[in-house]
């Protein structure tokens, strides 16, 4: 069964519907106090405007370094890393609504989001089959996704860790959080483009189990509050 009838339509819904799943229950963990949903759907909408920026960066990278996978990989991870970082600094992070160490967390998830809600639906938009399509999006909604959600989340983490210090500690911190998240995202990649079968279990196991140790950071994080 091919995707001739409405492509970009079911592309928009199977990119846009799982990233708001994940925002929804992310955005549950702070529940108790929540943030302005005008600043996360500003935080959701740059997160995906950036997908657009970090293109051009990318087919650089690729041009120079096309014959060294590894670095290739890094590097395309760290530009998405930083850009997604970007988006919710430049937006958010300037503002007094970030008052408390949760905060920092919740928006670079939401902009996480916001980047995998476009990068799932241009990834959805060159498959031709339904078969493909859901295969494609379910590896998408338990591997790519958390991915992105886990890689933000640890410069969240770190962030809020320092949100208390000064500016320079906690741009060390931050800097400190990209290392990790470029890290986690690099290995992910490379054991799925590289690993057999066995090996992506094993990846998506992990992540899942990374899932339940941000849940156990955000309740460390949310006790860190003056």
């Amino acid at each position: 069964m091919t995707l001739s009838m409405y492509p970009f339509i079911l592309a928009v819904f199977g990119g846009l519907l799982p990233a708001l799943f994940w925002l929804w229950f992310w955005l549950h963990e702070d529940s108790k106090s929540p943030e302005p949903r005008q600043l996360i759907a500003k935080a959701f909408l740059v997160g995906m405007l950036v997908v657009v920026l970090v293109l051009p960066f990318q087919k650089l990278a690729f041009s120079l370094f096309a014959t060294n996978q590894v670095l290739l990989i890094m590097l395309w991870a760290g530009i998405e890393e930083f850009f997604k970082f970007c988006a919710a600094y430049f937006v958010i992070f300037h503002r007094k609504e970030l008052d408390e160490p949760i905060d920092a967390l919740i928006y670079l998830i939401t902009a996480a989001l916001g980047f995998v809600a476009l990068e799932n639906t241009l990834y959805l938009l060159g498959v031709d089959t339904l078969v493909d399509f859901v295969a494609l999006g379910n590896s998408r909604f338990i591997g790519a996704s958390l991915l992105h959600v886990m890689a933000s989340a640890s410069i969240g983490i770190c962030y809020a860790f320092a949100f208390y210090r000064e500016r320079t500690v906690r741009g060390l911190y931050v800097l400190f959080g990209l290392f990790i998240a470029t890290a986690l995202h690099t290995a992910f990649n490379l054991f799925i483009m590289n690993g057999n079968g066995t090996d992506t279990l094993i990846v998506f196991s992990v992540l899942w189990l990374a899932v339940a140790a941000l849940m156990l950071f955000f309740e460390k994080i949310k006790s860190l509050a003056h």
